[in-house]
């Protein structure tokens, strides 16, 4: 962490001056567009936005650890903020500088109780991934195994709480976060809830360990790494180097391998949903590699979710109500989810309409490449938006939509082609 930001005074200060400004740039705006008429002050709003996105994003940015992951699980979460705001927050995904050698072999010394060179044969000192709470260096253990080792950047778990307060702080204070305060409440308790987890590598260990055994037994083509636990702790996980290649590499590849790595992808988080019950909710094309033999890798499983059996029952109820485009039902279950606001509201046309877009991909014979389910929302999105409000982000469904939404992409950037229904039966039967 850079000195500007180490101390937690410091760390208060540039956050407590960030906030001061939006507030000020806030207030400025409404004077300024008193007397504007409604486009005028609609565009002025939406400049405003842009600026304040923009801010969030270059404050949040510098300071690193935890306020900096505040920030990338608050994009994860997009539904929440205006457009603007949210496209300068989602930019916190992956800039993270790397930090010098010198402070991440203390750590690594100071967690494992020996010198670095008593652990390791090899530690690599160029990290080869930065994200906002940790690093990842190449080593090989003394027995000549290849592994990565992720440590986390000093200091971040202290700062944690306190950075926490003082975005949720900003976000408030410059109106920006578009549900009432009980919602606020679920939302950031969730994201307190998962920086606590992730900031945690031993229940990252534990989720690997869980995740491995489960795909193991259904689909050996799934690989999740090895933890090696004597070389990890809460601050430092080691794991087996698994190799292969990115998603841009993936998409040359013969239609028939991406098919096929396509299935497993949507596989893999359709068991993990409906039969664990816990999922690796970052879908980002980073934390996958693939084989040309079709094998999918995973890594990072640092943001997991649980779903309860009473969730899990709805979001089945509500799949087959989907299919069966029994409306009335929908409705019921979306309540319970706590996502519908209003019954009776949203027309029975473009209930349907949506229905056929969202079920497309997964019912026809369907070209990812061409996204036509995605465009032909799009003209959707206009004639419902004087609807929206009917619906509201629901704690229970943002990251499992978030999770979907983001391997629908990545079948995209696969450009797969496939008629996908017989995995869909498969994970939800029509008929129980």
């Amino acid at each position: 962490m850079s000195k500007s930001t180490s101390t937690p005074g410091r760390r208060f200060m540039k956050l407590a001056s960030m906030t001061a400004s939006i507030a000020t740039k806030t207030v400025s705006n409404s004077i300024r567009n008193f007397n504007a008429d409604e486009e005028q002050k609609n565009e002025a709003r939406s400049k405003l936005f842009q600026d304040i996105g923009v801010q969030i994003a270059d404050t949040l940015g510098e300071m690193k650890g935890a306020v900096m992951k505040v920030g990338q699980i608050a994009s994860q979460y997009k539904d929440i903020f205006p457009p603007e705001v949210a496209r300068a927050i989602a930019k916190l995904q992956r800039q993270a500088p790397a930090m010098p050698f010198i402070e991440i072999k203390q750590q690594v010394e100071r967690e494992l109780g020996k010198p670095i060179d008593q652990a390791f044969l090899y530690f690599d000192e160029q990290p080869f991934a930065a994200a906002s709470i940790g690093q990842v260096h190449k080593a090989t253990l003394k027995n000549g195994t290849e592994v990565v080792v992720k440590v986390q950047y000093p200091g971040v778990d202290e700062a944690c709480e306190s950075d926490l307060k003082q975005v949720r702080l900003a976000l408030r204070l410059m109106g920006v976060l578009k549900v009432d305060k009980k919602l606020q409440d679920r939302l950031f308790k969730e994201i307190q809830d998962s920086l606590h987890e992730e900031l945690n590598y031993e229940i990252e260990a534990q989720n690997l360990q869980v995740f491995r055994t489960f795909h193991q037994a259904l689909d050996s083509k799934i690989i999740i790494p090895k933890v090696f636990t004597e070389y990890s702790s809460r601050r430092i996980l080691t794991l087996s180097l698994e190799k292969g290649e990115s998603i841009e590499t993936a998409s040359t590849w013969d239609l028939d391998i991406r098919n096929e790595i396509g299935r497993r992808l949507i596989l893999a988080l359709g068991q993990q949903i409906f039969f664990l019950k816990r999922f690796h909710c970052d879908p980002h094309p980073g934390n996958f590699a693939f084989r040309e033999d079709g094998s999918v890798i995973i890594y990072d499983f640092g943001g997991v979710k649980t779903l309860s059996n009473e969730i899990i029952t709805h979001f089945k109820a509500l799949v087959r109500a989907a299919r069966k485009q029994d409306i009335a039902s929908i409705e019921e279950h979306l309540t319970a989810l706590d996502a519908l606001a209003e019954k009776s509201e949203f027309p029975e046309e473009l209930y349907q309409a949506w229905l056929e877009v969202l079920l497309r991909p997964l019912t026809t014979h369907y070209d990812f490449a061409e996204n036509s389910a995605h465009h032909d929302g799009i003209k959707l999105v206009k004639k419902s938006l004087k609807y929206w409000d009917v619906f509201k982000p629901s704690p229970d469904t943002l990251m499992v939509n978030r999770t979907i939404s983001g391997q629908y992409w990545n079948l995209i950037q696969l450009k797969v082609h496939d008629n996908l229904n017989d995995l869909f039966e498969e994970l939800v039967p029509l008929q129980d």
